[in-house]
């Protein structure tokens, strides 16, 4: 028998993973004629900053880094390089998860933009210094700008659909442990 506790963890770890892969697939359609319009925001990065900044507990390193690890072969990135890169900022959003929970969203939303510029600056820094080509500045940077704008539907939809949201200061689960 399973407490309710790790029930509603496993149910909501299931739910990202599937959410990732819906993600995965509909990027992965050929919908979009024209390769050279303004890029879509990367709804996998905003989908697990935001459940890492709400509910930590639910969102466990190794399903991040499977879920990355995945991306990494599906879009012909340098295997590893994202997925340590994303690991390494949910990490930091992770360690800060307490003290950031009465954060206004703004604030929040602040915080979330630093990490991605912080991300995509290691990012390019260390391929720069292996002299992998790059894709061009301008276009990561518009692919950040649209991740940070999807930030917050993303937030308001895991909220909505998924019942994800922050645990209040004090808040403990069903079993009596601290949240």
């Amino acid at each position: 028998m399973v407490d309710p506790v790790t029930s509603r963890r496993l149910i909501h770890a299931a739910l990202y993973i599937g959410l990732v892969l819906v993600v995965l697939f509909l990027r992965m359609l050929p919908i979009n004629p024209v390769s050279d319009g303004f890029p879509g925001p990367d709804l996998t990065l905003a989908l697990t900053l935001a459940w890492v900044m709400r509910r930590p507990d639910y969102l466990p390193a190794p399903l991040i880094v499977a879920a990355f690890l995945l991306e990494d072969f599906m879009y012909w990135r340098p295997i590893g390089l994202w997925t340590l890169i994303v690991l390494g900022g949910t990490e930091f959003l992770r360690a800060r998860e307490e003290s950031s929970r009465d954060l206004p969203f703004v604030l929040e939303a602040v915080l979330i933009g630093t990490v991605m510029i912080g991300m995509l600056i290691a990012n390019r820094f260390i391929l720069g210094l292996v002299m992998v080509e790059q894709p061009p500045l301008g276009r990561e940077l518009l692919r950040m700008l649209a991740t940070f704008v999807a930030y917050p539907f993303v937030v308001a939809l895991s909220a909505l659909a998924f019942g994800l949201r922050r645990a209040a200061p004090g808040e403990v689960d069903d079993l009596g442990r601290p949240l």
